[in-house]
């Protein structure tokens, strides 16, 4: 090949890269510009995964993922559209275009980071012990002598295992369910699980008196976007990361989760 045609190829090459290159960003601003313009933003809640997302008393959506979303849209100057998933239909939602944002107790992992985006996280989301609110637990060596229940084979038996003293009298149960029963009917002091589905069961039950004591494992909750919407992922960073520094996402926690939400990864 002659000096001139290599060139020509380079060139050429070049140019065309840069053209798909201002294409993409183009696509990239309309995600954001297609919000704005039509003055809405339909994001993709939980309404029945409380405290992340549930129905409140005044059957209006509520929980740290509605106020987050609502939030974003806020901040957007924009209409927020709430659309109820589920857990296997959040992804294909937001792939098939019947939502803008996932915001609805996501976790990230490689097998979902090849099909969507994820914003910097903005929630926590745990398993821990809960326990009565009138018996002070500030480490696991304080529940020497008590009573726990946790699920069989779950993270936190598993983490148990090493963190509690041996003195902890720990009640195996095969299911959430039975596991959260032996602790609202006083059959335990404590119990260990995740705090969707302790929230669950407390606001069923709100006579009973019990709160967050210890965290277990932590693996936060993070905003899943299309592949390529670069310009709305980066807005809704930008939000998020204010709402971090100036303490109204950690006021989402405490409200909701009844524990600050710590320092959560970027």
């Amino acid at each position: 090949m002659s000096l001139s045609r290599r060139t020509f190829t380079a060139t050429t090459l070049a140019a065309i890269a840069l053209s798909v290159s201002a294409g993409a960003m183009a696509q990239e601003d309309k995600s954001l510009q297609r919000v704005l313009d039509k003055k809405s933003i339909a994001l993709g809640i939980p309404t029945d995964y409380p405290p992340y997302g549930f129905m409140g008393p005044d059957f209006k959506p509520t929980g740290v993922d509605v106020a987050t979303a609502q939030l974003i849209a806020d901040k957007l100057g924009v209409k927020a559209e709430f659309v109820p998933l589920s857990t296997p239909n959040r992804i294909p939602y937001l792939q098939a275009n019947k939502i803008d944002l996932i915001v609805s107790a996501l976790g990230k992992n490689e097998e979902r980071a090849k099909v969507i985006d994820f914003t910097t996280s903005y929630a926590p989301f745990f398993q821990a012990v809960f326990g009565p609110k009138d018996i002070a637990v500030k480490s696991f060596d304080d529940l020497g002598g008590k009573t726990l229940a946790v699920t069989r084979g779950t993270i936190q038996d598993e983490a148990l295992l090493h963190l509690a003293p041996k003195t902890l009298k720990i009640q195996r149960f095969e299911d959430d369910n039975a596991t959260m029963a032996a602790f609202m009917t006083q059959q335990t002091q404590f119990v260990a699980v995740g705090a969707a589905v302790a929230g669950a069961a407390l606001a069923k039950n709100p006579k009973v008196q019990a709160e967050y004591k210890l965290l277990i494992k932590d693996s936060p909750n993070y905003i899943g976007v299309r592949k390529g919407e670069t310009a709305l992922l980066n807005k809704v960073n930008d939000i998020l990361r204010t709402a971090k520094q100036d303490g109204t996402l950690n006021s989402y926690s405490k409200k909701w989760l009844g524990r600050d939400m710590g320092n959560l990864p970027d």
